[in-house]
Order: structure tokens, then C-alpha cells, then sequence
């Protein structure tokens, strides 16, 4: 992304070329993806093997293998992957967590591809991240609650 672009009034004519050239200073907002990196991002598109999430600038492939440790189907029409056990979705405009796990960037950056992963504890979905987090606090707090007892 471009930001603060100050172009020179003053420019130039090549001829036989309809542009004018001017001199330009600007600052670059960039986005280079890192292995293992995490990201949030926004699922943009369902498709049979998986989700396209938006981070940045970019898409990135989440894998339907790459989602959690369930049986996944994935619903193209109505936009879902479901889970069989847990009974969790996800949906075309969920947010989630994900850790890049794959790389391959080409000359052009439409060429490039980037992979996923949500198979890893407080990542996924916003809403999974928060039920984890209930769940470790809670169950911190019980370890608690019977240390007091047995001290007693």
C-alpha cells in the first residue's frame, strides 16, 4: 500500500509516449510472510478442500486437513465447513488464528502461495480460542479450589 505519495509538479514527455513522468516520493506499507509466523485473517472463500483466508494484503490456503482433528465437510454452496464431532463451523466472513506453515512466493505477487494451519492449541476461530481459554482457566481454578481443601 502507498502511503503519502508527493509527486513533482514538474514532470517530462518522451516522445511518441501519450504519459508525463514525474519524480515521486512515497512511503511503502509491505507485507512479507514468515514461516511459523501468526496471523489473523478473514475467511474470504470456501471451496471443496478448504478456505481462503485474507491476511493482509494476501490469501492464504487453510487446508480442510489443516482446520482441527475432526471429519470436515466442506459446504461450497452455503459457504461452511463443518465439523462432524465437535459440531463447530466456519463461514465465509469468520476471523480466526492461524500459524503460516508454507511459503512459496513468485516473481509477481499474485504468484504467490502461502499455507495455514489451525492444528495447534489457541488457534482457529475466535470463538474456539476464547472456549480454550475458558477451559484452562477453569480448570486452573479448580486445581486451586481442592489444593485449598486438602490444605485445610
Amino acid at each position: 500500500m502507498i502511503l503519502d505519495a508527493k509527486v513533482d509538479e514538474m514532470g517530462k514527455m518522451i516522445a511518441g509516449d501519450g504519459g508525463t513522468f514525474h519524480k515521486v516520493e512515497f512511503e511503502a506499507l509491505t507485507f512479507y510472510p514468515k514461516l511459523q509466523e501468526i496471523v489473523q485473517g478473514e475467511i474470504v472463500d470456501i471451496t471443496d478442500f478448504g478456505a481462503f483466508v485474507r491476511i493482509g494484503p494476501t490469501d492464504a490456503l487453510l487446508h480442510l486437513s489443516q482446520v482441527m482433528d475432526d471429519y470436515l465437510k466442506s459446504d461450497v454452496k452455503s459457504g461452511m465447513i463443518l465439523a462432524n464431532q465437535s459440531g463447530r463451523t466456519l463461514k465465509v466472513g469468520s476471523t480466526l488464528r492461524a500459524r503460516i506453515t508454507a511459503v512459496s512466493l513468485g516473481k509477481a505477487a499474485s504468484m504467490g502461495k502461502i499455507g495455514i494451519t489451525c492444528r495447534q492449541p489457541f488457534l482457529g476461530a475466535d470463538e474456539w480460542i476464547a472456549e480454550e481459554i475458558k477451559k484452562a482457566e477453569g480448570g486452573s481454578e479448580g486445581s486451586a479450589k481442592e489444593a485449598k481443601v486438602e490444605a485445610s
